[in-house]
């Protein structure tokens, strides 16, 4: 049985490799590029998949999901500046790839083990990634 939370967060961030110089960022990242940033509305996806407890008819309580959610993705990415705020982003390009690998890295330590995980991430309403961990 396969169960699905969503959240949205908005964050801002800029699509920036240090080992290059400024004519080749803008080639490959464009407007991402831009030096004061630019932000989106992120939708976020997070499906388990797994058995029914035969005790609660749950794959998983859905209001513990979404707790962990909010405190641990929410909290930490909601109104940043992912390049400027977030740790995670300090030596990562916070490319919408590696923004869903981060989600999927912090929730994987939160959820029982035995859930398969995957993690989508739209960053606008027709671009998006997911995750599943391979």
């Amino acid at each position: 049985m396969k169960i699905f939370r969503v959240e949205q967060f908005n964050a801002a961030h800029r699509l920036f490799n240090p080992n290059w110089d400024d004519e080749t960022n803008n080639r490959i990242f464009g407007k991402c590029n831009n030096p004061n940033f630019h932000g989106h509305n992120y939708k976020l996806e997070v499906e388990l998949d797994g058995p029914i407890n035969p005790e609660t008819g749950y794959v998983m309580d859905m209001k513990k999901l979404s707790e962990i959610i909010k405190l641990e993705i929410l909290e930490r990415f909601d109104h940043r500046n992912l390049n400027l705020d977030c740790p995670e982003f300090k030596n990562l390009i916070p490319s919408a790839e590696n923004i869903a690998l981060v989600c999927w890295n912090i929730l994987r330590q939160h959820l029982p083990s035995e859930l398969k995980l995957k993690v989508r991430l739209w960053e606008t309403p027709k671009n998006g990634v997911e995750y599943d961990g391979n």
